[in-house]
Formats: C-alpha cells, sequence, structure tokens
C-alpha cells in the first residue's frame, strides 16, 4: 500500500503465469428441453372450442353367498386407475342402453340386469385446444350369472371383482365413490 490508502498492483513478472480468469461455462440448451420444469412452463394452446360428451355406465355388482357381502366390478383403464365399466353414448342410443352395450363391451358381461338410475358425475378435462365437458349416468346394474367371468378389452390394464370396501379404496374417482354409497344402501334395503 502506498501512502494514500490505495492499492496498488504491480504487474507480473515475466517469470510468473498470469491468472487464468474464471468464467462461467454456458448451459447446453438440450438441458433445458429435457429439464422436468420444461413442461409446466410450456404455454398451452388457447381453448377453441367446448365439446360436451354424453356418457353412461354402470356400477356391476353381484352378492358373494359364502361371505353374504357385496362385490364390485372394477375395470384399470391404461393409466391404472381403477374405475367402473363407461362410454360415449352413440346417436340414437339411450343413457341406460349404452350402460348395458359398454357393460357387455367393456367386461364381457352379457348377463346383467339395471335396477335403478343412481345419478349423473360430471368431469372436464383439455384435450389440446379443446374443454371437453363430460356428463356420465350412472345406473346400479346387477350382474345375474355368478358363473359369468369378466373379460378385458386390448387396452385395460385390469378387470377384477372386489369387495366392496376394497373397491371404495381402490376407486380413483370421488364422485363415482359417493354413487357407490348410494348403490349399497339399495342393495341393501332392496329398494330399486
Amino acid at each position: 500500500m502506498n501512502q494514500n490508502n490505495q492499492l496498488t498492483t504491480r504487474p507480473p513478472k515475466a517469470s510468473e503465469p498470469k491468472r487464468a480468469r474464471k468464467v462461467p461455462e454456458a448451459l447446453p440448451t438440450k438441458q433445458y428441453k429435457e429439464s422436468p420444469f420444461a413442461k409446466i412452463f410450456r404455454k398451452k394452446p388457447a381453448i377453441q372450442e367446448i365439446v360436451r360428451e354424453p356418457t353412461a355406465g354402470g356400477i356391476v355388482f353381484r352378492m358373494n353367498k359364502e361371505q353374504n357381502d357385496i362385490e364390485i366390478l372394477l375395470i384399470q383403464d391404461s393409466k391404472n386407475r381403477w374405475t367402473i365399466p363407461k362410454g360415449h353414448i352413440e346417436p340414437g342410443e339411450t343413457a341406460k342402453q349404452t350402460a348395458i352395450r359398454e357393460i357387455g363391451e367393456e367386461a364381457g358381461l352379457f348377463h346383467i340386469q339395471v335396477l335403478t338410475w343412481l345419478g349423473k358425475i360430471h368431469f372436464k378435462y383439455r384435450r389440446i385446444d379443446k374443454l371437453v365437458l363430460m356428463t356420465t349416468q350412472i345406473y346400479l346394474v346387477h350382474s345375474t350369472d355368478d358363473h359369468e367371468t369378466p373379460t378385458k378389452e386390448k387396452w385395460m390394464n385390469g378387470i377384477k371383482w372386489f369387495s366392496f370396501a376394497d373397491a371404495l379404496d381402490a376407486i380413483e374417482y370421488e364422485d363415482i365413490e359417493k354413487l357407490m354409497l348410494i348403490a349399497k344402501k339399495k342393495i341393501r334395503s332392496g329398494n330399486y
């Protein structure tokens, strides 16, 4: 230091190596594209259309005579979510006809009896630039042939009879769970 309390720097001697200045490295662009946050911050296309999709299905049950308990049939979709058989209402079809057809197609059960309408549930989801508003009519359906084995469609990951308590635990949708509780009361009381 000199007398004025100022720092002075001396030039390096010829024999001293220059100190390398550390320059931060730029991150490759590829890392940003593969980041888990990339999807979160990507702008979605604006909603261009609202689509209404009417669907119908059934809470299918049978009585387990050995345990005197209700069993519920659930299907496991391609995303591993347990739900009930249901599908789109075709032109000229009633909701009840759709429920019967979908149970046959998705579960391979044809010896069934529709007992009563339980209610409807609403879903909404986005399909690229469309907002899909889905309304599903749900029926209480009795499987009348204890020996008829359910069979799954190719797109499903599973199909299974559950005890009522296990079905409540497995079901992914709270609205369907509520209708299952209504169904149980109707089955127990015999009031369809």
